[in-house]
């Protein structure tokens, strides 16, 4: 019997975070696309909690922020150790804040997103094979006991640390175990604690506690000297010890409706391209949960692979804009492995020399401002900026705030209309082009940028023009450019005009 085909133009392997937001941007653009998803129904383990200030950024330029707050519980600091916080609520952002919600809401308004935009999710389609040529790529599968293939112009893994498409690849994953034999359970609660997170960590393990928002919570903790075979985790009484001896309290753990064990790595594939594949997402890092920057990471590659696919599929872009997801996310994979290993290993010092840097450290946080506000934008991803040309205008490569803003008299538009927000702009999934300035100069592209002049014409960029990328990084910036100089940019980012 001939395998069932499928052809589309942008296949995904794996239904986390990371490839239902690739999915949904994909699908809004217009591009086909089709999630394969091992799974034949949604899974119930959640690890991250955590969704921090430049994700939930991310989320409000696909109009799904508000909607992900109402799930959570929102916290202006994180606390690390015993003295060690971390202030976010001085961030220079609209979420200057951790949200604290289950992860699977956000799977849940990413898959409704993506589906409405047209993404095809394919659950108990397990990735058999890969190929690739010059001209796509092609993945075997089996669905339902049935042999199926599909072809695309590119693919994405998004499929997790155990990766079938890293590994039909042949990428090396590099690293190690941080710690093994991590405990997850879900579990009641007889006292509520009096945190939304409680965090305690000793030479000897850690315990972290979370609220599901319906009762149950979850615990992650670990024990130096004790070691559990995969499938066999510990009793309830053991777990109910093991928080008791980090945190110093038990809270009455009780009834657990699920209790499973991992191993904590830190590893990073070289390359997050070969080929026409991509790896994002724990396919391409995974890292200590210490600073809870794993799924956000994940979203954040997402995002800033998802347009550029758009170009490519449409036509507008060079090979060269696809490398730069390279070089671009590459390092900040790199960063957080080493942010969050710092972290674990300061948290699970067990040396006196180890105990007593990590003594030092929370005392000079405590007394030195900017350590914990360079340790807040670290770890909301606020602080991550890409590389960019020497010569290039001092703002490119830096992520661009919520900026208030206007809309320009255009031929047959109402100003009124227009977005009053960046992230509103953003929307789209275009780039924006703000300026005081007017920006005619821009409508041979209009089907890829957005136009709008910032709310305060008197403000720091009163002479400033932005050509912000669709995921709120600035591609280009120049001071009173001319109508030539602004058209060359456009054309380098956005590839030929539709007309001239």
């Amino acid at each position: 019997m001939t395998a069932k085909q499928t052809v589309t133009d942008v296949l995904i392997v794996g239904a986390g975070p990371t490839g239902l937001l690739l999915a949904g941007d994909l699908a809004a653009a217009g591009v086909r696309v089709t999630v394969l998803e091992k799974r034949g129904t949604e899974s119930n383990l959640t690890r991250a909690f955590a969704v921090h200030a430049r994700t939930l950024e991310l989320l409000d330029a696909r109009g799904l922020a508000d909607d992900l707050i109402a799930t959570g519980r929102p916290l202006s600091s994180l606390r690390l150790f015993d003295r060690l916080h971390i202030d976010l609520s001085t961030l220079p952002t609209r979420f200057p804040f951790v949200l604290i919600t289950p992860q699977s809401n956000t799977e849940r308004l990413l898959q409704e997103r993506a589906l409405k935009a047209g993404a095809t999710i394919l659950r108990g389609a397990e990735v058999t094979g890969l190929r690739q040529d010059a001209e796509g790529v092609t993945l075997e599968t089996v669905e339902d006991g049935t042999a199926a293939v599909h072809r695309a112009r590119y693919a994405v893994g998004t499929d997790g640390v155990h990766s079938t498409v890293r590994d039909l690849l042949g990428i090396p994953f590099p690293g190690e175990s941080v710690v093994n034999s991590v405990v997850l359970a879900d579990v009641r609660l007889e006292r509520t604690p009096s945190e939304v997170i409680t965090v305690g960590a000793t030479g000897d393990g850690f315990a972290f506690i979370a609220p599901f928002g319906d009762g149950w919570y979850r615990v992650i903790a670990w024990d130096r000297t004790e070691h559990y075979a995969d499938g066999r985790p510990p009793t309830v009484e053991r777990i109910a010890e093991l928080v008791r001896t980090t945190v110093g309290e038990d809270y009455g753990l009780h009834d657990a409706r699920w209790t499973s064990t991992f191993h904590s790595d830190e590893r990073q594939v070289p390359n997050y391209r070969s080929g026409r594949v991509f790896l994002a997402g724990d396919a391409a890092h995974c890292h200590s949960p210490a600073g809870g920057q794993g799924m956000n990471t994940g979203l954040q590659d997402a995002a800033n692979l998802s347009w550029k696919l758009v170009a490519a599929v449409r036509g507008h872009a060079t090979d060269a804009l696809l490398d730069t997801y390279q070089t671009e996310r590459h390092p900040v994979g790199r960063a957080v492995l080493r942010s969050s290993g710092a972290l674990i290993r300061l948290a699970l010092a067990h040396s006196a020399p180890t105990r007593a840097l990590r003594g030092a450290l929370t005392t000079l946080a405590d007394h030195v401002d900017a350590v914990p506000a360079r340790g807040a934008r670290i770890v909301s991803g606020i602080g991550i900026r890409y590389a960019a040309p020497k010569d290039a205008h001092p703002l490119v490569g830096r992520r661009v705030p919520d900026l208030r803003l206007t809309s320009l008299e255009q031929p047959g538009e109402d100003a009124a209309t227009g977005p009053e927000r960046l992230h509103e702009a953003l929307r789209a999934g275009k780039f924006v082009l703000v300026s005081n300035d007017e920006l005619t100069a821009a409508e041979p592209w209009a089907d890829r940028v957005v136009t709008a002049a910032p709310a305060d014409p008197h403000g720091k960029l009163r002479d400033t023009v932005l050509l912000v990328r669709p995921d709120g990084y600035i591609a280009w910036a120049a001071v009173d450019p001319g109508r030539g100089e602004l058209r060359a940019a456009l054309g380098q980012w956005l590839g030929a005009p539709t007309e001239d």
